[in-house]
Formats: structure tokens, C-alpha cells, sequence
């Protein structure tokens, strides 16, 4: 009973800032959860923490819910419209070996061309922000009371960092045809032409050490001379999940910070011992 009614708050929770496509996935997801069995059968007087008076199952059941949360929170946010680009946090840049490039279009007016180029970037990443939802349902419903002992004792980013150790692959491997699609629909190549056209354009009047390429660097679907290597696709892909752990990251520390001010006892009780 008390998993279920967790599961119902996260449910109500998320429908406030999401469209129902993408939680009835993670609805899904969170309801296996409560059906674990090793998990759910353990009695109080068996699975008392060495450290408090805490039941496992409890502290289990808590950061589970304060798991679901962030992932809630950080997915509604950045799957709304400019949900990436209006975030400090989040906003996708040009890769590093573009920047150079792009301060000297602007130089001679080519803004228009630059911030375009940004736009259909993090339009990408807010397209596929919502399709995640199921992986990190997943991942919250693997996880193990250890699991749960060690992220509770740990850093103000623990569970986010197991998020990332337990979710990347997976994340990179559902985001990247998804992000490839939404670059198709939001005109990268577009943007990525016309970028190009005006550099070209002007490239004689922009001559100075930084000076290379404008088709090495900007070919759609190339290879970004960066340090990673990566091409586009791959570029647009990691940033969207760094900016969705970034999310999760800060609705972590705020929950381990104001662990009374989640509505959620169990939360409050469980996160107040190991605040």
C-alpha cells in the first residue's frame, strides 16, 4: 500500500508539467517498481539501517520517489518549448572549435545565421527530452536497497551519478535517431548551409589566425573537429543528457537540502537523517 501511494504522487506530480504520452511511460515503469518482490516482502524488524531506525524498504521506497521527482521535473522542464535554450543550465552552444568561427561571423553581421544555428540545436534536444522517460523509469526500478544505501549516504550528486552509470548508454542510444529526426524537422542542415554560404562569403574580409575551413568545419552530418571528435548528431545527443542530468542534479541537492519542504513524509523523514 505504501508503494502504491508513492507511486500515485509521483503520478499527480508529474502530470502537472507533462503531456500524457511520455508519462504513461514512466507510469509504467514506476508501477513495477512496487511489485518487486525481494523488496517488498522484508519486514520492518529484518531491514533496520546499522545507522538509524530507518526500515530499508522505506529508505528504498523514499529515494526511489525522490528519484522519480527530479527525473519528473527536469524532463517537464526541458520538453517544453525552449525548454534547453532559455536554460542557463542546459542551453546547447556551438562545439568549441565552432566558437571562433562564429564570433567572427557575427563580426560582420552574420547574428542571424549564428543564432539560428543555436535554435535548431536545442530544438532538437527539447524534441527528445520527453522520449527518455521510460529508460530512467527503468533504471529507478533496477535499482537495489544497496543502491539506494549508498546514494543516500552519499554526495549531494549521488543519484545523479547513478543515473549516469546505470542510464548513459542507453539514453545515448534511444536520444541519437530521435535527435537525428528532430535535426531533419528543426532544419539543422538548413542553418548549417546557410552558416556556412556567409562564412564563405566573407571569408576574405575575415583573415586572421583562426581563420580555417568553413566546410572541414560545418558539414552536416561531418565530423566536428572537437575533442571528442563527435560528430553532430553525437554532439547534440550527449549535451541533451547533460542538460537533462543537470536538471536532476539540482532537484537533488534541493531535495537533500529541504527534505521537509518535498510534500512527501516519507521523503521528509527518510532525506531529514541523511541530510
Amino acid at each position: 500500500m505504501k508503494n502504491t501511494k508513492i507511486i500515485v504522487t509521483v503520478a499527480l506530480f508529474g502530470a502537472t508539467v507533462l503531456n500524457a504520452g511520455w508519462m504513461d511511460n514512466l507510469s509504467e515503469g514506476l508501477n513495477a517498481i512496487s511489485k518487486k518482490p525481494a523488496e517488498a516482502t522484508q519486514s520492518k524488524s529484518s531491514t533496520t539501517s546499522p545507522k538509524t531506525d530507518l526500515s530499508l524498504v522505506d529508505m528504498n521506497s523514499a529515494l526511489k520517489q525522490a528519484l522519480s521527482s527530479g527525473v519528473t521535473t527536469a524532463i517537464g522542464t526541458l520538453g517544453k518549448e525552449n525548454g534547453y535554450l532559455t536554460n542557463t543550465l542546459t542551453k546547447i552552444v556551438l562545439p568549441k572549435s565552432m566558437q571562433k568561427t562564429a564570433d567572427l561571423v557575427r563580426k560582420v553581421g552574420g547574428d542571424k545565421y549564428v543564432d539560428d544555428l543555436i535554435l535548431s540545436m536545442n530544438n532538437a534536444a527539447t524534441e527528445a527530452a520527453p522520449k527518455t522517460a521510460e529508460i530512467f523509469a527503468k533504471s529507478i526500478s533496477n535499482m537495489t536497497i544497496n543502491d539506494a544505501k549508498n546514494i543516500l549516504s552519499g554526495s549531494d550528486s549521488a543519484a545523479t551519478d547513478y543515473f549516469r552509470t546505470s542510464s548513459t548508454k542507453d539514453l545515448q542510444a534511444t536520444i541519437a535517431p530521435i535527435i537525428q529526426k528532430s535535426m531533419d524537422e528543426n532544419s539543422v542542415a538548413k542553418y548549417y548551409s546557410a552558416f556556412e554560404s556567409f562564412y564563405k562569403e566573407h571569408a576574405g574580409s575575415l583573415k586572421n589566425e583562426y581563420v580555417s575551413s568553413a566546410a572541414n568545419m560545418l558539414g552536416y552530418g561531418g565530423v566536428l573537429p572537437s575533442d571528442k571528435d563527435e560528430d553532430l548528431n553525437g554532439f547534440i545527443t550527449n549535451k541533451a543528457i547533460d542538460g537533462i542530468m543537470a536538471m536532476i542534479e539540482e532537484k537533488e541537492k534541493d531535495i537533500r537540502k529541504s527534505p521537509l519542504a518535498q510534500n512527501s513524509d516519507l521523503i521528509g523523514k527518510v532525506f531529514s537523517v541523511f541530510k
